[in-house]
C-alpha cells in the first residue's frame, strides 16, 4: 500500500521528481473547452451561463440573486449543533486573521515632504464553492472571513444549483456566518467566466477565490490578469516529520486524512526510526478497514505516498524544506525547536495534539495553502490577499529643490528627457 524507503541521496529525489510531475501541464483539450466557455459567457452573458448550467448540471432556470435575508433563511435548515460549531470555528478564524490587518500609514519628513501608504479592501470578491459531495462549509469560512476583515465591500458566492432543489444547509450556514452578501446558483467554468466578465445578473468581481475541479482551476488560470485569483491549487499533500517518540497510530491516521482527498493526493512520512516506519504501515492497514474512502486512500498512498527512513533529523528537515509541502506536521519530542528550521511549508502543525484537520476546520490559520512546492515562494490566503496598497507623495517646492538634481540626473541616465523636463520646468 505504501512503500518504506531508506534515504540514500538518490531514491528520495526520484520520489520528489514524481511528485513534481503529477501536477504537470493542463490538458490541452480542457484548456480549449474552457476557453470556449469563457468566450461564450463573455459575449452571451446570462443566456450562455444558463445554457451551460443546463448542459453540465441538468438544471434549467433563470439566474437569480439570493440576498442576505434569504441566505439566513436557508441557513436555518442547518442542524443547530453544526451551526454552533461553525460559529465557534468562525470565531477562531476571525481572531487569527484580525491580527494580520495592515494599517494605512503616513510619514512627514523634516523638509516638509510627506510619503505614505494607503491600504483598503478590494471592492468586490467572488467565492467559488463546489457543489455535490465536494461542498465544504469550512472553505466558505476560510475564504469569506479574511475578505470581510480586509474590508471587502461586496462578497459574492457562486455555487452549482441543487438538482433536487435542496440547498446544502451547512454551506448556506457558513455563508451567513462569514458575511457573504449574495449567492448566485451557477458553477463550473461558466461561473468563473461570469465573475470575471460580469453578466446581466452576476456582477464582475476584482478577485476570484475558492476550490474547484480541473475546469474551474483552468478557468481561473485563464482569467487571471483580468481579475486576480487566489492561487493555482494542485492535489493536496501532507508531510509528517517524526522521531522515535511518535505514535504510529497518529501518524497513520494523519497520513490517511490527506490521502482521502483524491487519488493524486500525496502523504509522506519522514522518520529516523525503522520501527516507527514498520508500525505505521501496520496501523494504516488496520485503520483503513473502517474508512469510507478506502479505495481512494489506498490508491493515493500506493502512487504518491512513501515512508522515508532518514539517517538523522537534519536530513529529514532538509528534505522537508526541499519538498515545501502544503501541510507539515512535526511529531517530535520537542516540536517547537523546529519552527525556525522549517522554512518552506504552507502550514505547520506542531506536536501530537495538533493534527492537520484541526487546521482545516478550526484553529484559525487559513487552510487555503500553496501546493506543489510553491510554498517556497507563496503564502496562504490571508487578509493581505484581499487588500490593495497605494503609495502617496507630497513635496513642497523647497523639498523638490533638494531632490531635483538627483532626479534629473537619473532620468537623463535612462534617456528619458521628458521625465527630466517635468522637474526642470518647475525651476
Amino acid at each position: 500500500m505504501i512503500n518504506i524507503v531508506k534515504t540514500d541521496g538518490k531514491t528520495e529525489f526520484e520520489l520528489l521528481a514524481q511528485l513534481e510531475a503529477r501536477a504537470g501541464e493542463t490538458d490541452k483539450k480542457i484548456t480549449a473547452a474552457v476557453t470556449a466557455i469563457l468566450d461564450a459567457v463573455r459575449t452571451g452573458g446570462d443566456a450562455a451561463v444558463r445554457d451551460y448550467t443546463k448542459q453540465f448540471d441538468g438544471v434549467d432556470a433563470p439566474l437569480r440573486e439570493i440576498g442576505r435575508e434569504e441566505i439566513g433563511e436557508l441557513a436555518k435548515a442547518c442542524d443547530a449543533e453544526t451551526f454552533a460549531s461553525l460559529e465557534r470555528a468562525a470565531a477562531s478564524i476571525a481572531d487569527f486573521h484580525k491580527r494580520q490587518v495592515t494599517q494605512t500609514w503616513m510619514n512627514t519628513l523634516p523638509d516638509g515632504s510627506v510619503v505614505g501608504q494607503r491600504v483598503r479592501g478590494l471592492h468586490r470578491v467572488g467565492i467559488y464553492v463546489p457543489g455535490g459531495t465536494a461542498a465544504y462549509p469550512s472553505s466558505v469560512l476560510m475564504n469569506a472571513i479574511p475578505a470581510r476583515i480586509a474590508g471587502v465591500k461586496d462578497i459574492v458566492m457562486v455555487t452549482p444549483p441543487p438538482k433536487n432543489g435542496a440547498f446544502n444547509a451547512e454551506v448556506m450556514a457558513a455563508a451567513y456566518i462569514a458575511g457573504v452578501d449574495r449567492v448566485f446558483l451557477c458553477g463550473g467554468a461558466q461561473a468563473v467566466a461570469a465573475l470575471a466578465y460580469g453578466t446581466e445578473t452576476i456582477p464582475q468581481v476584482d478577485k476570484i477565490v475558492g476550490p474547484g475541479n480541473i475546469f474551474v482551476a483552468t478557468a481561473k488560470k485563464l482569467v487571471y490578469g483580468r481579475v486576480d485569483i487566489d492561487m493555482i491549487a494542485g492535489p493536496s499533500e501532507i508531510l509528517v516529520l517524526a522521531d522515535e517518540t511518535a505514535d504510529p497510530r497518529y501518524l497513520a491516521a494523519d497520513l490517511m486524512s490527506q490521502a482521502e482527498h483524491d487519488k493524486m493526493a500525496s502523504a509522506i512520512l519522514l522518520t529516523t526510526s525503522e520501527t516507527i516506519a514498520r508500525e505505521t504501515v501496520a496501523e494504516i492497514a488496520r485503520q483503513v478497514e473502517t474508512l469510507s474512502r478506502r479505495e481512494i486512500i489506498e490508491t493515493s498512498l500506493r502512487d504518491y505516498g512513501a515512508i522515508l527512513v532518514c539517517r538523522d533529523m537534519d536530513e529529514a528537515v532538509a528534505f522537508a524544506n526541499r519538498l515545501a509541502p502544503e501541510h507539515l506536521e512535526v511529531m517530535c519530542e520537542n516540536p517547537m525547536e523546529y519552527i525556525g528550521k522549517l522554512d518552506h511549508a504552507g502550514s505547520v502543525f506542531l506536536g501530537k495534539y495538533a493534527p492537520e484537520p484541526l487546521g482545516d476546520y478550526y484553529a484559525g490559520p487559513n487552510h487555503v495553502l500553496p501546493t506543489g512546492g510553491t510554498a517556497r515562494f507563496y503564502s496562504p490566503l490571508s487578509v493581505d490577499s484581499f487588500v490593495k496598497k497605494s503609495g502617496f507623495v507630497y513635496y513642497n517646492r523647497e523639498a523638490l529643490a533638494q531632490a531635483k538634481d538627483d532626479v534629473i540626473r537619473i532620468a537623463e541616465a535612462e534617456g528619458l528627457s521628458a521625465h527630466a523636463n517635468s522637474i526642470k520646468v518647475r525651476f
